[in-house]
């Protein structure tokens, strides 16, 4: 893997140390000095076994180049967006839910807004690749905090609900325990039960990514013996989260969208909702039946949270369990999730699973990855084999049709075409999702 390869669409990821090292941490840190011209940066980690030392040349980088640092050591991902509103830069090294040896970074500009591909981090790859940076008038100075129990109190104050709630939580082994763990210490009505909230780089019970659903099975059976009212599943780094009901049915990060936006809603009647292009149509439905303006965006949350910040939205989701709470920053925070749905449900004196139910009026394919020599031509030759429905490019190719719709658009990560398909109900997907992926393999 190249030097150019490991600078995501919105990240920085790859093996450690063949693609990734301190040599390129403290680079990077240097490109980010440059190219921001942050005069104070804030610095986290997550647990993996090579962050420690990732993190310290980051910072040696960003020293060097004269920007004054503040470390707080072991931090999620939303931890550090939140504890980074205040600084001119913010980093988290972290690979989220990829497995050893991956690590990678995030990279932030003020506001904890990050920068992506189209808005600033291919530059950052670029003064990487160019090696020399100019000499600093002075060097920067390194000071440590503790944020958690700040950001855990902050996060608090959105928690309305005063009906006791049993909350199984599934940490697994990433990052996202320790706040759990703080949260824990507080006075709520939340009475969490924890799983896999050691943070452990091996994670030895399961991969920590709640999308793929079979990580979700040492969840389910807790909710059940525990007779809890919901359940949450994190993934490594934190920013993401899923679901799952008092049955141990999964709720699906778009459907939970929804939800959340009638809480929001509350309290910014007539607010503008995002929802990406994955979403389930009943998403843009249920916003605006609740006086929202559902707007739509392009999957990723480097352009989600600069959407939001544009149109003045209140509150997104992604369909990979983004939510996007606290403007301008719009950071992830699935400590406030979980309390929009729990201000809901005792809102509505009901279950989860009773306020999921009437969202599930559609079927969905699930998101469907197929290899592809080349995207631009299999986008094409869809849209010609589809006429008649309403075409976006916002992010790839969508068609809306009075019944189905499908969407498909390039990874932002892999070499891979991503693909989705909604109809009425799950015969109509079946057979609208092999007349697509017909189409996408004529040129195989």
């Amino acid at each position: 893997m190249t030097l150019g390869e490991i600078f995501k669409a919105y990240d920085v990821r790859g093996p450690y140390p063949d693609a990734l090292d301190e040599r390129i941490a403290e680079a990077i840190g240097r490109a980010v000095a440059v190219h921001l011209r942050p005069a104070r940066a804030l610095v986290g980690h997550d647990m993996r076994r090579s962050s420690p030392s990732l993190a310290a040349a980051l910072i040696e980088g960003l020293a060097a180049q004269g920007v004054d640092v503040t470390f707080i050591g072991l931090a999620s991902s939303p931890l550090v967006y939140f504890a980074g509103r205040e600084y001119d830069a913010s980093i988290v090294v972290t690979a989220s839910h990829n497995p050893l040896p991956d690590n990678g970074m995030k990279i932030c500009e003020a506001g904890a807004l990050p920068i992506g591909g189209d808005s600033g981090l291919f530059e950052v790859r670029r003064l990487v690749e160019q090696g020399t940076f100019p000499a600093a008038a002075r060097r920067g100075q390194v000071v440590e905090a503790a944020p958690r129990g700040a950001f855990v109190d902050a996060s608090l104050r959105a928690l309305e609900a005063r009906r006791s709630f049993r909350v199984v939580v599934d940490a697994g082994n990433g990052i996202g325990g320790p706040d759990y763990a703080e949260l824990m210490k507080r006075d709520t009505p939340l009475r969490i039960v924890p799983l896999y909230f050691e943070p452990d780089d091996r994670f030895p019970h399961h991969h920590p990514n709640p999308l793929d659903h079979a990580t979700l099975d040492d969840l389910r059976r807790a909710v059940l013996a525990e007779r809890a009212d919901l359940g949450l599943a994190l993934d490594g780094d934190a920013d993401r989260c899923v679901f799952v009901d008092e049955t141990g049915e999964i709720v699906p990060a778009d459907l939970a969208t929804a939800l959340m936006a009638q809480d929001v809603l509350a309290h910014r009647p007539g607010a503008s909702i995002l929802y990406d292009v994955r979403s389930s149509r009943a998403v843009a439905e249920e916003i605006e039946r609740g006086g929202g303006r559902a707007v739509e965006s392009r999957v990723g949350h480097a352009y989600m949270k600069r959407t939001l910040a544009e149109i003045g939205g209140a509150f997104g989701g992604e369909l990979s369990g983004h939510y996007y709470f606290d403007p301008p920053s719009f950071a992830e925070n699935t400590l406030r999730a979980l309390f929009a749905v729990v201000n809901l449900l005792d809102r509505r004196g009901t279950t989860l699973s009773e306020a999921v139910r009437p969202l599930r009026r559609y079927a969905q394919s699930g998101e469907i990855n197929v290899r592809v020599p080349a995207v631009a031509p299999v986008l094409d030759r869809l849209e010609a084999a589809f006429p008649g429905g309403a075409v976006s490019r916002l992010d790839g190719l969508k068609v809306s049709f009075d019944d189905w719709w499908f969407n498909a658009r390039p990874s932002n990560t892999e070499p891979l075409l991503r693909l989705v398909i909604e109809g009425r109900d799950a015969a109509s997907v079946e057979r609208r999702t092999g007349q697509v992926l017909a189409v996408v393999r004529e040129g195989a």
